[in-house]
């Protein structure tokens, strides 16, 4: 018999997913193992190429600049993130029933940490980038204490939400309002988990639309003097398909578990989340891997800095190929567009 007001730390992971009505496998089944086979290969695809983003920041000099730390605090968190699902990779299925309490906090606790320092560094580079282009200054102008304080808020965040539950935002002391999703957790963490995330992407949106909006207005000011010259056209197209790419990236990895997160936190008795919760799961770490293409590959430096990385023998490329690279670099329109008012660039590929 369940007494409500009575505290269970000295129960087994299994009386609470029973509590909840969350099926603990005790045995390996089908969709146990796919689920298992295709996080394993999304975390080391993780794994791998946010390495590559910090090993590229790191070996080149010309990523030494504020814009790229926040950049480099991404790849971090997403790298983060890859090791947090790696380990709940080898701690779900049968396994799960074999975790201490503390153990399963630990596992959730990484999760949700990784996760929240992502989604919040996304915010940070809209943030940053807003501030330059509004003040249509270079990136090495960026002040380097505030980027610092905007990671150190960033991790303080996450570390915030993800300590928490094992802490104080749990219910093993108030059965009933545990979720069906995260047994041990209150379904009011996972409401406000759910609306964190919605309101990033509401603060995106409104930063990256007055971005758009103002390199428009400043690209048609300076085609009317420059007889509309094409490089200007290009920039407000390019800025474009930046903005889909970002926000939609977002979207599709991100809205799929924000939902059931809601509807589970909301107490929907109703919604079948735990039908596609792993899944939803999968394809928000997934966005760990996305962030790495959006952010770093559509910057031709970056690029080249993985190219040199990815093959010792660019190392030693002959002076006119680095020229000719350097070259490409600086007509690259969808890169860095040049204005002629002040000649400082409104748009570039860390937009």
């Amino acid at each position: 018999m369940v007494t409500m007001g009575q505290c269970y730390y000295n129960e087994t992971i299994g009386f609470f997913y029973n509590n909840s009505g969350k099926e603990l496998s005790s045995h390996w089944r089908p969709k146990d193992i796919v689920v298992v086979a295709l996080g394993l290969t999304v975390s080391v695809l993780v794994l791998l190429t946010n390495l590559l983003v910090i090993a590229a920041i790191a070996s080149n000099r010309r990523f030494h600049q504020p814009i790229y730390y926040l950049l480099g605090n991404l790849a971090a968190a997403d790298l983060f993130a890859g090791m947090a699902y790696l380990f709940l990779m080898f701690h779900t299925g049968p396994r799960t029933a074999r975790l201490s309490l503390e153990g399963w906090f630990l596992r959730q606790g990484l999760l949700d940490t990784s996760l929240t320092a992502s989604v919040a560094t996304l915010l940070a580079i809209a943030v940053e980038r807003h501030r330059s282009v509004m003040a249509v200054q270079l990136h090495s102008r960026l002040p380097r204490g505030r980027v610092v304080m905007l990671i150190v808020g960033v991790w303080i965040a996450a570390l915030g939400l993800g300590l928490l539950p094992a802490h104080s935002w749990h219910c093993l002391c108030a059965l009933d309002r545990c979720s069906r999703m995260a047994p041990l957790l209150s379904r009011s963490y996972l409401a406000v988990w759910a609306l964190s995330s919605l309101l990033v992407f509401l603060l995106m949106v409104a930063v990256y639309t007055r971005i758009f909006f103002y390199v428009r207005r400043r690209v048609q000011r300076m085609a009317e003097h420059v007889s509309c010259h094409p490089r200007y056209r290009e920039t407000t197209l390019s800025l474009v398909k930046t903005v889909v790419i970002i926000l939609g990236a977002f979207v599709v990895c991100w809205t799929p578990g924000q939902v059931v997160l809601l509807l589970d936190g909301l107490g929907c008795q109703s919604c079948n989340v735990l039908a596609v919760e792993k899944y939803f799961l999968l394809l928000a770490e997934a966005n760990s891997l996305v962030n790495a293409a959006v952010y770093s590959c559509r910057d031709a430096e970056m690029r080249r800095t993985f190219r040199r990385l990815l093959c010792c023998a660019c190392l030693r490329r002959s002076p006119h190929e680095s020229a000719h690279d350097a070259s490409s670099a600086r007509g690259h329109a969808s890169t860095r567009i040049m204005l002629p008012e002040n000649g400082h660039p409104l748009m570039d590929s860390t937009l």
